[in-house]
């Protein structure tokens, strides 16, 4: 089987940022209506490519709400020789989009061309993968998702770790006191739905007041179990979104707001319903009647879904929230906010704790029982916590850089942009922009 040179694909990946504004470096008349003929041309094979990928990991094909008849007609995964001849196919459509480089564009035509390119070149490198090509954790988060992780020692989660040992309460292990502090703000099973459904419509609320949605838009929540994952938002066209919530384990009071704004507003269903709305409806671009979650698009969707929250209710007003509303609704002590709030600030710079636990254990440099054991020391993890985590991580493999590295470049793009917290209207009018345009990470990091 032949597989292609990934070190000449990763120099590809680096330098294609500066090959590809030559598409709006180009002295030659503007002919915006021949450039979009052929860039949907070009879209239509790249989301029929997609589909035929999908057939080969039933985890790649998040959402599809395109042409019934563009589903593949044969089981692809009968014929040995396929997955060559769909990266042959992945490779005749990256020629066909170098052949646009010619044109002249406005703005949200490169953007598109940029978006295009990159989630064509996260295909290939999907096909590489599952033709039993072999990448680093970092080579593989560049080449599906356009970034690169950063690296933290222990010691970086070590200074962590002393700083909640001095603010949690009572003795010995700091893992074992953080759990016991924690445990004191657990939503009871009884009442999951009533916070959960508080939050949500909270969020939709203060979403609405910035953001125009469609009128028709909608979602369901269902409550499943015996998942990898914490929750998860099911985008199936027309505005319309099921969002399941896993409650395998015990929910947090903080979680209501974070999986209410990250798997609906302003998080994925908005998200998804401003790109179908804006792009596939009124623009036709039909890229974006498929989502391969394997691509640089999920970390502009996991980065700005978490993002988000801080985005809708940001700082004090999202403390008040919980104090005065989802704390007695879940019957839980309101005189512990603040200290609550102390460790949350503090855990949550733990976050990389994933990355590092998946990029060793994916590199084969720790066993799976090292992992886990080093997710209960450095990412003070319970032990059923890692275990969920290292199954997610076997799963979706370094789909976790989406969450901190997304949310952190999203972050950074949208406050050297002057959206900070003293300028709301900004970050809102920010915020919406990369919920409804073409953007990828390299785009964002420039």
């Amino acid at each position: 089987m032949k597989l292609f040179n990934i070190k000449l694909f990763l120099i590809i990946l680096t330098v294609l940022p500066f090959v590809y504004t030559a598409c709006n470096q180009n002295t030659s008349p503007v002919n915006t209506e021949e450039l979009e003929f052929k860039m949907n041309i070009i879209a239509e094979s790249y989301v029929k490519l997609v589909l035929k990928v999908g057939q080969f990991d039933p985890n790649y094909v998040d959402a599809y709400y395109g042409p019934e008849d563009w589903k593949p007609k044969s089981n692809l995964t009968e014929d040995t020789s396929a997955l060559q001849s769909l990266f042959n196919e992945s490779d005749a459509i990256l020629d066909s989009m170098d052949a646009l480089s010619k044109y002249d564009s406005d703005e949200l035509l490169t953007l598109r061309f940029r978006f295009l390119y990159k989630q064509i070149l996260a295909v290939k490198a999907k096909i590489f993968i599952l033709q039993g090509g072999v990448l680093s954790f970092d080579e593989e988060a560049k080449s599906l998702y356009d970034a690169v992780p950063p690296v933290y020692n222990d010691q970086h989660f070590q200074s962590i770790i002393n700083e909640l040992d001095k603010i949690l309460p009572g003795k010995g292990k700091v893992s074992d006191r953080l759990d016991a502090f924690r445990n004191k703000f657990i939503i009871p099973k009884d009442k999951i739905d009533t916070v959960f459904t508080t939050a949500i419509n909270e969020c939709r609320k203060k979403t609405l007041e910035h953001i125009k949605l469609p009128a028709e838009e909608n979602f369901k929540v269902e409550y499943v179990t015996g998942k990898s994952w914490g929750a998860y938002n099911w985008y199936k066209g027309n505005s319309f979104s099921i969002i399941q919530v896993n409650t395998d384990l015990p929910i947090y009071i903080d979680r209501a707001v974070d999986l209410a704004a990250h798997e609906g507003y302003p998080g994925h269903h908005v998200y998804n319903a401003l790109l179908e709305k804006y792009l596939f409806k009124q623009k036709g671009w039909v890229e974006y009647s498929v989502y391969p979650l394997f691509s640089p698009q999920s970390l502009i969707a996991e980065g700005t879904a978490n993002y988000g929250i801080h985005v809708v209710l940001p700082g004090e007003s999202r403390i008040d929230f919980e104090r005065n509303v989802l704390f007695p609704l879940a019957g839980l002590d309101t005189s512990l906010v603040d200290e609550y709030y102390r460790v949350l600030e503090l855990t949550a710079k733990m976050n990389y704790s994933s990355n590092e636990a998946a990029r060793n254990y994916l590199d084969s440099k720790w066993t799976r029982e090292e992992t886990i054991s080093w997710l209960i020391k450095f990412g003070l993890r319970s032990k059923e916590r890692a275990e969920q985590n290292i199954k997610f991580i076997e799963t979706y493999r370094s789909y976790v850089i989406n969450y901190n590295l997304g949310e952190d470049i999203i972050k950074k793009y949208i406050e050297s942009n002057g959206g900070n917290e003293n300028h709301p209207d900004v970050r809102w009018k920010l915020f919406e922009r990369l919920l409804s345009s073409p953007q990828t990470p390299s785009g964002l990091l420039k």
